[in-house]
């Protein structure tokens, strides 16, 4: 990448607000312990309301039910939702019934929601309910801590079943990264577990008493499946294996989706090619990266914080100088690499250890006993008997991974008579949505409630048009946040406001392009219209093999986004 004019590499000016709360809140203790003990409110109150993200929980309400609250002089009805941490979305039954039956007993909707990060939420936990949550957490070995706000979120790796050896290795350098980079304060243990305060100073030698400028997302990725959109994330380590054995890894830097409508200063962005290294530089690199994103990082302007916008600000060589002299090593050039899918394998799928892994899709991640299909009872039935583990993909599906020969049947036909296999088109299979109404407070339209239906309503058009047998990688955010990865997708649609989308086109499958604007607020059925004659086009002129979103490009209907700082908003 040629080196455009480097910026200054630390942003002057006044600090934004959460750079004091972050200062003030004694190493993210705040006065979360006191406030628990409110019961005046639902909620939490001052900086608390943010604090608590950091150890893993937004204060939500139900926006279906707050005007009506509102009138009758109530405030809205506050409950948390809580994101475990789980490093490449490795879960044991035991953990799973856990989870299950704290999600039973002590939360409003009583559901589980798998997310696109690899992990569980709960939503819908009553302040009362909360200590308990974090209590039930650690005693079956999880915890929430720093996967929210401004910190390394929880790792992703790919879920690949197939490669097992290669994933593992994968896996823990997954775990390791995890642990490495986490809080190092006491206040997660002394607010939820009760663990005893020390009496000495807390030290925070990676992220420094602020933390970083803003959110930062790591995956560990296995070619050739890019599942876990790496583009997505800030700090990407692509495996390198030799005869089956991983060596080394490529690193990815400074990718992220998040915009803000109008807001031509942000844009999604692709990560950046720094470099090979070796396996046992992979922690000091993770580090490097992540203490200059720390010292670097503009925190006069949390929209204009994330890596991404540091890479561009200083030039990417001169990040990438800084991370070579702080790790200590020169990067040797980038080893090949290719990604050629990023969809789960739905249903069985036989491993080269000649272990069964069963993938159940499970639409827009959510477990819940519906009628004549209690998945969420299904899952925890499965999990008495299964003797391998769970992973959450991050298609917000779930593998029921190492399942022997003999231990085959009794897992499929407990997933069938819950509703847990039954049949699903490849268009519904590739499309997913954040989950937005009615708990999100950032949400502008509907997502997960709207995703269903329009699916149907896309497979028909598709089969009118005659291609009705093919995939389009399809998304739905409720908002610009990025949370659906709609702007990784070959149609993203952008929540703009109740009804209303923004339609992004020209991504590709395998997840390496950022789709651009191609029209802006409208509704569903103006989409649906844009797509009816779109896909009538694709399936009249596109040539061998080819995905919608490159048909798009090569056509002329929309123009690539080649260097997003200048040319996303075009």
């Amino acid at each position: 990448m040629t080196e455009k004019h480097p910026g200054p590499r630390v942003v002057e000016g006044k600090l934004t607000d959460a750079e004091r709360l972050k200062k003030e809140s004694n190493f993210l203790r705040g006065t979360i312990a006191d406030d628990l003990q409110d019961g005046l409110t639902g909620g939490f109150t001052g900086d608390n309301f943010l604090l608590i993200r950091f150890h893993g929980m937004y204060q939500q309400d139900d926006r279906d039910i707050r005007a009506e609250r509102a009138e009758q002089k109530l405030e809205p009805r506050h409950a948390m939702m809580l994101r475990c941490r789980l490093p490449g979305g490795i879960i044991t039954p035991k953990q799973w019934l856990g989870i299950d039956k704290f999600a039973a007993d002590n939360t409003i909707y009583g559901s589980i929601r798998l997310t696109n990060r690899q992990t569980f939420q709960f939503h819908g936990i009553l302040k009362g309910n909360v200590k308990p949550a974090h209590q039930m957490l650690h005693e079956v070995g999880l915890d929430s801590l720093a996967t929210a706000n401004d910190v390394n979120r929880n790792v992703l790796c790919s879920s690949n079943p197939v490669e097992s050896e290669l994933h593992q290795e994968a896996y823990e350098w997954a775990k390791k990264l995890s642990e490495h980079l986490l809080p190092q304060t006491r206040a997660y243990a002394e607010i939820w577990l009760d663990k005893e305060i020390v009496a000495t100073t807390d030290k925070e030698p990676i992220l420094g008493e602020t933390y970083l400028p803003r959110k930062f997302k790591t995956t560990v990725v296995v070619p050739p499946h890019n599942d876990v959109d790496l583009h997505a994330n800030d700090l990407n380590f692509v495996a390198i294996a030799e005869n089956g054995k991983l060596v080394g890894f490529n690193l990815l830097v400074g990718g992220g989706l998040s915009i803000d409508h109008g807001n031509k200063a942000t844009y999604a962005r692709a990560a950046s090619e720094f470099g090979y290294l070796p396996l046992d530089k992979t922690l000091a690199v993770a580090e490097a990266v992540v203490t200059t994103q720390r010292d670097w990082g503009n925190r006069t302007d949390r929209k204009n914080a994330k890596t991404k916008y540091t890479l561009e600000r200083v030039g990417v060589e001169t990040f990438k100088a800084e991370v070579e002299r702080r790790a200590g090593l020169t990067f040797e050039p980038i080893r090949p690499y290719e990604f050629t899918t990023r969809g789960d394998r739905i249903g069985w799928v036989k491993g080269i250890d000649n272990k069964w892994h069963l993938t159940l899709f499970i639409e827009n991640g959510r477990l819940l006993d519906y009628p004549g299909r209690p998945l969420k009872t299904g899952i925890a039935e499965i999990a008495k008997v299964h003797q391998g583990d769970f992973r959450l993909t991050a298609n917000q599906n779930l593998i029921v991974a190492g399942v022997s020969e003999a231990e085959k049947p009794a897992i499929e036909a407990l997933a069938r008579e819950h509703g847990l296999m039954e049949s699903v088109t490849v268009q519904r299979e590739n499309s997913m949505a954040c989950v937005s109404f009615p708990t999100c407070p950032l949400a502008m339209a509907e997502a997960e409630r709207f995703l269903p239906q329009f699916v149907t309503r896309v497979e028909e058009i598709m089969t009118r048009n005659g291609v009705g047998d093919e995939h389009i990688v399809l998304r739905v955010t409720g908002c610009p946040n990025g949370c659906g990865r709609a702007l990784l997708a070959e149609i993203g649609l952008v929540g703009k406001a109740p009804g209303r989308y923004n339609l992004h086109l020209g991504g590709n499958r395998i997840g390496t392009r950022i789709p651009r604007m191609y029209r802006e607020n409208i509704t569903e059925d103006e989409i649906l219209s844009t797509l009816d004659e779109l896909t009538g086009r694709w399936a009249k002129e596109r040539e061998a093999d080819e995905g919608f979103g490159d048909f798009t490009i090569r056509a002329g209907i929309i123009k690539p986004v080649l260097d997003p700082a200048r040319d996303f908003w075009e």
